[in-house]
């Protein structure tokens, strides 16, 4: 066991039967009353955000865990199938725990969080940025530019995107995985 002195950042720790990453944490005290320690905390499994307080010196259940660098392979009836690079072993999880999953493509590694205790498969993070062809869009207006518009792109995994009206099919454009935003296009 582990008291609140042992919160940094990216400790991983059990909170009401679920197991949070610790996203900021500030240690305060108040003029008045006793210390205590204010915790930003991201749910590893459902990926929700809390902000909590725990007294100083209160105990908690660090959780040792695990992350492994994946190789994404296909999509099937029992969801992503993915092969761990070292050992080779392939498993499957499924697509609710991928957040944006449509923008997988196959052979794209994928940073997934194990737990060391069971093994299991706790979340899964795309990268921050992801490279895609677009399959399919319309063509932008010549002239269309004085304002920031944008149009619907579909790209080579099936997800649809907003883009610049400059954007063509054809083009390889820079995606955030994280909140689909078109970022850059890509020679």
């Amino acid at each position: 066991m582990a008291s609140t002195s042992d919160i940094k950042k990216g400790v991983c720790f059990e909170h009401n039967n679920d197991i949070f990453k610790v996203v900021d944490f500030q240690h305060v005290k108040p003029g008045k009353g006793a210390a205590f320690v204010y915790v930003k905390m991201k749910s590893v499994t459902k990926g929700n955000v809390l902000e909590n307080n725990f007294p100083s010196g209160h105990t908690i259940n660090i959780v040792p865990l695990e992350r492994r660098e994946c190789q994404y392979l296909y999509t099937d009836d029992m969801g992503l199938n993915f092969m761990d690079t070292e050992s080779y072993d392939q498993f499957h999880i499924s697509e609710e725990m991928v957040d944006n999953a449509d923008l997988m493509k196959e052979g794209m590694m994928i940073s997934i969080l194990f737990s060391s205790k069971d093994n299991s498969v706790l979340s899964a993070e795309l990268p921050p940025n992801i490279v895609l062809e677009v399959t399919y869009t319309e063509t932008g207006l010549k002239g269309d530019t004085a304002t920031n518009s944008s149009k619907s792109a579909t790209v080579e995994t099936g997800a649809e995107i907003k883009v610049p009206l400059f954007i063509n099919t054809g083009d390889k454009i820079k995606v955030n995985s994280e909140t689909r935003d078109y970022m850059e296009r890509v020679k």
